[in-house]
C-alpha cells in the first residue's frame, strides 16, 4: 500500500553558486554526468525522480515539529502542552505569537518546502530526458511533481505570503538565477503559478481508482481538483472554488470519523490526498510525528506537544461524536485498549495524531490526511453561501453535522450559515493544519484569539515573518513582512 515511498531516490543540486550557509541550498552530493542519468532510463528511474518528492513530505522539517507549531501550536485549538519549563525550541513563543524572524519554526518550515520544490525541479528537468521509460508514465509523472509543487507553494504563500518563485532547476553561475531565487514574487503571481500548475496536473493525471494498491498515495485528478478548490477558496474566488469541487468525484465521506485516523481507514473513501507513512524498514513514516504529539508522564509515550485547547473543547456541541475522535483525556482507555493514566502531564492530547502501532519508535505508521471529501463539501457550502446560494449550500454543510451524529443545522440566513460553516470547519478539520489559516483568511483571527487569551496584532500576525537568514541573504532584493523589523 505505501510502496512509493520505499525506493527513494534524492538529487541534489545547490540553488546558489555554493556557499554553505545560503538559506535555500539542498544537500550537495554530485551532478549528474550523461553516464549517471543513464542507468534511471527506464520506468523504475522516471518513477524515483517522483518518489523523492513523496519523501520530501516525510521529514522532520516538513511535517513534523516546526510545521506543528506554525500551523496548529499557534492557533486556537491547541497549546503548546508538554511542561511549562520545555520550550520545544521555539513552541513557546508559538504559542504566545511571540516568534520572530530567527525563530527555528519560521526558517525549518520555509526550507523544507523550497527542498522539496528543489525536488519537483529535478523530475520535470531530468524525466524528459529518460527516452527509454514509458512516454505516458512520463507524463503522469510530471503531473504528481507540478500538483506537489502546488502543494508546497500553497503552504508556502499561506504561512509568509508572496514568495520567490523557483520554475527551475538553478544555475549556480547564473545572475539572473541567483535574483530569481531571492526576489520574491506578489502573493497574485504566486496564487497564479499554483493554478496554472494544478491545471497542468489535472490533463494528465488519473483518477484515484486507476492506481493499484501499492499506489494508493500517489495524487490524482481528484486531488488537483480538490487542491484547486480550496486555492480559490482562500482567494475568495467562489465561483471557481465551486466549479473546482463540483468536478472532486468518486469520493463520499466515510461511514464512521473516528475510523480515518487509524491504520485500517487509511486512503478511505473520504481520502483524497494523504502523506503515507509506515514505521518499518526501509519504508519509513513522518519523523517524530506521534512521538511529539504523544502524551508524556506517567504511562505516557511521547513528548507532549500541541495539545487540545479548552477553547476547542468547548466548540463541539453536545453529542458530536468528533469530540471524542480528536481529542485524547487524561484517564481515558483508546481504541485499541491502552490506557491512558490520569497522572499524564498536560489533560488533553492529539487523537488524530496517535498510532496503534507505535511502541516507543519515532517512525510509526500514523499517516497524515492533507485534504478530505468533507472539506471538499463545505468548501462548496462556503462558496454556494457567498454567491448568494445559501439554501442550496445548506444541505452540504448538513452532510457533514449528520455524519457527527448532530442534526441538521438550525440557520438559515447567509449570515448564520457563514457563521456555522466556519465552526463547521474548525470541529471537522481540528488538528489537520488549517485552523490558524482559516482564522486570517476569514477575519476571525483577533477575535477568535482574544478568547483564547493570545494577542494577535492586526497588520502583523496575518503572516509570518520570512526567515532573517533569507532576507539577509537577499540584500534587498525582497523586504520583510510587516512588523517584523
Amino acid at each position: 500500500m505505501k510502496k512509493i515511498y520505499i525506493s527513494v531516490f534524492v538529487l541534489s543540486f545547490l540553488f546558489f553558486s555554493g556557499c554553505a550557509n545560503d538559506i535555500l541550498d539542498t544537500e550537495q552530493t554530485e551532478s549528474i554526468s550523461t553516464a549517471d542519468l543513464a542507468s534511471f532510463n527506464n520506468d523504475a528511474g522516471a518513477q524515483s525522480f517522483v518518489t523523492a518528492i513523496y519523501s520530501k513530505f516525510l521529514d522532520w522539517n516538513m511535517s513534523s515539529f516546526s510545521w506543528i507549531g506554525i500551523s496548529s501550536i499557534t492557533s486556537d485549538d491547541a497549546d503548546k502542552g508538554s511542561s511549562p519549563g520545555d520550550t520545544g525550541a521555539d513552541k513557546d513563543l508559538m504559542d504566545a505569537l511571540t516568534y520572530n524572524a530567527s525563530s527555528l519554526s519560521v526558517e525549518d518550515v520555509f526550507v523544507a518546502n523550497y527542498q522539496g520544490i528543489n525536488r519537483c525541479n529535478q523530475a520535470l528537468y531530468f524525466i524528459p530526458q529518460l527516452d527509454q521509460a514509458n512516454a505516458n508514465l512520463k507524463t503522469q509523472l510530471m503531473g504528481e511533481a507540478k500538483f506537489l509543487r502546488a502543494y508546497m507553494y500553497f503552504t508556502l504563500i499561506k504561512t509568509y505570503g508572496g514568495v520567490p518563485i523557483i520554475d527551475h532547476l538553478p544555475n549556480p553561475s547564473s545572475e539572473t538565477d541567483r535574483v530569481m531565487q531571492l526576489t520574491r514574487k506578489s502573493s497574485a503571481e504566486v496564487y497564479s503559478f499554483i493554478v496554472k500548475d494544478l491545471n497542468d496536473a489535472i490533463t494528465v493525471l488519473p483518477t484515484k481508482g486507476v492506481y493499484s494498491a501499492s499506489e494508493k498515495g500517489r495524487a490524482s485528478i481528484g486531488a488537483a481538483y480538490a487542491l484547486l478548490s480550496k486555492v480559490y477558496l482562500y482567494q475568495k474566488k467562489w465561483q471557481e472554488a465551486l466549479d473546482a469541487a463540483n468536478l472532486v468525484t468518486g469520493y463520499d465521506l466515510a461511514t464512521t470519523y473516528a475510523s480515518q485516523y487509524r491504520i485500517t481507514g487509511e486512503n478511505d473513501i473520504e481520502s483524497i490526498f494523504e502523506i503515507q507513512s509506515t514505521g518499518s524498514t526501509p519504508s519509513r513514516g513522518i519523523d517524530k510525528y506521534t512521538t511529539t504529539q504523544g502524551a508524556t508522564g506517567a504511562s505516557g509515550w511521547g513528548w507532549g506537544f500541541n495539545t487540545p485547547s479548552m477553547s476547542l473543547v468547548n466548540a463541539y456541541e453536545p453529542g458530536d461524536v468528533r469530540k471524542a475522535a480528536t481529542i485524547i483525556f487524561a484517564g481515558s482507555t483508546l481504541y485499541d485498549g491502552r490506557v491512558v493514566s490520569p497522572l499524564v502531564t498536560n489533560p488533553r492530547y492529539n487523537y488524530k495524531a496517535y498510532s496503534s502501532a507505535y511502541a516507543g519508535n519515532d517512525i510509526t505508521d500514523t499517516n497524515l490526511k492533507c485534504l478530505r471529501y468533507a472539506e471538499v463539501l463545505l468548501i462548496k457550502a462556503e462558496a454556494m453561501n457567498e454567491l448568494n446560494q445559501t439554501a442550496a449550500a445548506i444541505p452540504f454543510l448538513n452532510k457533514v453535522r449528520n455524519r457527527a451524529g448532530l442534526s441538521d443545522t438550525s440557520a438559515a440566513s447567509q449570515t448564520d450559515i457563514r457563521k456555522a460553516i466556519w465552526k463547521e470547519r474548525r470541529v471537522e478539520l481540528a488538528f489537520e493544519h488549517d485552523r490558524f489559516f482559516d482564522l486570517v483568511r476569514t477575519g476571525q483571527a483577533a477575535a477568535a484569539f482574544a478568547i483564547d487569551g493570545k494577542m494577535f496584532v492586526k497588520g502583523k500576525h496575518e503572516l509570518f515573518p520570512l526567515p532573517q537568514k533569507f532576507i539577509n541573504e537577499a540584500k534587498g532584493l525582497s523586504l520583510q513582512n510587516p512588523m517584523y523589523n
